[in-house]
């Protein structure tokens, strides 16, 4: 299993001590130096399930300075990914990977459901 996390992000914090503590085995990537592929990307997006959109940090930094809200309604999704794959920041995270499902941004009931704790 995959955890994707940027280390000062108090969320990614919160979430691998609650994967610790639940005696769950991760291996971890710092999404800022290590920034999901665009490959990665569409496939974590298909096994996620979710809108494109959540795959969106909403609440960073760079998201505002870039103006997303207004622009990502207007982006093709082939736009989107690659701006995705330009900045690990940029990305909502964590991100949870696993074989059969990806979870993106730390909600403790969804994680309890999906890892059967």
């Amino acid at each position: 299993m995959l955890f994707v996390c940027y280390p000062k992000c108090s969320t990614c914090q919160k979430a691998k001590k609650w994967l610790e503590q639940n005696k769950i085995k991760f291996e971890e990537r710092h999404i800022k130096e290590d920034n999901p592929t665009l490959e990665e990307l569409k496939e974590w997006h298909r096994r996620s399930g979710l809108p494109l959109k959540r795959f969106f940090n909403t609440s960073g930094l760079k998201y505002k300075e870039l103006q997303l809200k207004d622009k990502l309604p207007t982006m093709s999704e082939e736009e989107q990914y690659a701006l995705l794959a330009t900045d690990g920041l940029l990305v909502k995270r964590p991100i949870l990977v696993r074989e059969d499902r990806v979870l993106v941004g730390f909600r403790e009931t969804e994680w309890k459901e999906a890892l059967g704790v």
